[in-house]
């Protein structure tokens, strides 16, 4: 390892070992980008690797509110700033019981390089609660979204910090916290992004991210000269990103035949590519978002395996589209022993180490999530200048722009890693150029 890398790794570590997906995160990071650190002592006299690694701001804050048998709650809200060089913080709300300060540190960082790939001017930032909005009524969660905003409105804006959903906020959590924001400071700007039509909200959005995801997908083929037409797609998790890349690789000849819960996984023979299938999935969600097994009740030629992954079937792609470190290491060796062709990383640092260290060690294409689920931010920034600008775009025009957008995210990471001497490396590709543009933005704006 690089010297002045192993150095940063090191104290970072001693500063705060308990982080263990952010450490995770920026190991991955800066291990990959050894070949441009050699290259150009410059990030080194500028000591970019500390500067890069911190975030600009860390915000925390309690969420008290009530539910509806009129007992208090308290809970613990976060936004990370984490880095603004190219433009304002962007990135989206968790909800989630298991929220830490170290998962929103992890998806901050990632969400710094994943918007730089974009193109578009966006810093990185995260931010969410540990509060579990499953099994709560519409009165309970738009009451935690007032209080959470409560806090949260003096720190964001169109200008300096706009969020979006994410793993348990949707379309009616943003319109709460959207609706409480233009409360307290009296002003309609494109403050959130996936809001909804009627007040800003942008086509595409709910399914941007599986759709760009596939359409990554689709650029790995075609440089090996193929198409994923007749490819069979093992997909994991039931939400959003899971359902826009079901649409998505339906579209395009693909069949998924698994979605996953927390409860285990579906296999669906049949493929989970029809619209009626597809308007089932998001159905599901209002049912019971932990539990998948309502599949099999609906389509019986289905099969539910309880508490397994879904990456023990025999399939040409897999796609991780739940939550971070969702794909082992024994996972991927039994893909690999499966002759799985492809491996794309949908959900934020869904494959652990050792798993996508072992594809590249098979030689198995595998794209990294900040390039590959760039597509949700990326539709984001498409909203946010529609609201700048007072438009709303058709389905079809922000459908080509996303396509467009994947198809430079392709491009770069493959002429950066084929620049540094590792072509077909999806992994040093992406970091690399998300990591210079921000860095260098960094070094031409002074020691911020």
């Amino acid at each position: 390892m690089n010297a002045y890398i192993r150095e940063v790794l090191e104290g970072l570590k001693a500063r705060a070992p308990w982080e263990a997906e952010f450490i995770q995160a920026t190991e991955e990071v800066l291990e990959s980008i050894a070949p441009l650190i050699e290259k150009d002592p410059k990030y080194k006299a500028q000591r970019i690797l500390e500067r890069i690694i911190e975030p600009e701001r860390v915000i925390i804050f309690r969420v008290p509110w009530m539910d509806d048998k009129g007992e208090y709650h308290v809970n613990r809200g976060y936004r990370i700033q984490f880095n603004s060089a190219i433009g304002p913080y962007k990135g989206g709300i968790r909800f989630h019981p298991k929220v830490s300060l170290s998962t929103l540190k992890f998806l901050g960082f990632e969400q710094t390089f994943k918007n730089a790939l974009t193109s578009l001017p966006m810093g990185g930032g995260k931010g969410g609660a540990d509060f579990d909005p499953n099994g709560r009524s519409d009165n309970e969660i738009m009451r935690f979204c007032q209080s959470f905003m409560d806090e949260l409105f003096r720190h964001i804006g169109a200008d300096t910090d706009v969020p979006a959903g994410d793993i348990g906020v949707g379309g009616r959590e943003v319109g709460y916290m959207f609706g409480q924001y233009k409360r307290l400071r009296n002003e309609f700007t494109g403050t959130y992004t996936g809001k909804g039509l009627t007040f800003g909200g942008s086509l595409v959005r709910p399914e941007a991210t599986g759709f760009g995801a596939i359409y990554f997908l689709e650029e790995m083929y075609k440089l090996k000269g193929q198409s994923i037409a007749g490819k069979t797609i093992s997909i994991s998790g039931f939400g959003n990103v899971a359902w826009g890349a079901c649409i998505k690789a339906s579209e395009l000849g693909a069949k998924v035949v698994t979605i996953s819960g927390p409860d285990g996984y579906i296999y669906d023979p049949d493929g989970v590519s029809t619209a009626e299938k597809h308007k089932y999935m998001t159905e599901m969600l209002g049912i019971d978002r932990n539990k998948v097994e309502n599949y099999v009740k609906k389509y019986p030629n289905a099969k539910f395996f309880p508490g397994k992954r879904p990456w023990e079937q025999k399939v040409d792609i897999a796609m991780p589209c739940a939550i971070q470190n969702e794909m082992s290491g024994e996972d991927a060796q039994t893909l690999v022993k499966n002759n799985v062709e492809c491996v794309v990383e949908v959900s934020n640092m869904g494959c652990t180490p050792e798993a996508w260290k072992l594809f590249l060690d098979k030689k198995i294409p595998f794209a990294p999530g900040k390039a590959a689920n760039a597509g949700g931010v990326a539709t984001s920034g498409l909203e946010m200048s529609q609201n700048s600008t007072r438009l709303s775009w058709s389905a079809e025009e922000v459908d080509k722009k996303l396509h467009g957008i994947m198809i430079n995210i392709h491009k770069a990471c493959v002429e950066t890693a084929k620049e540094f001497g590792v072509e077909g490396n999806y992994v040093i590709g992406a970091n690399i150029a998300g990591f210079k543009k921000v860095a260098d933005a960094m070094i031409a704006q002074g020691l911020v």
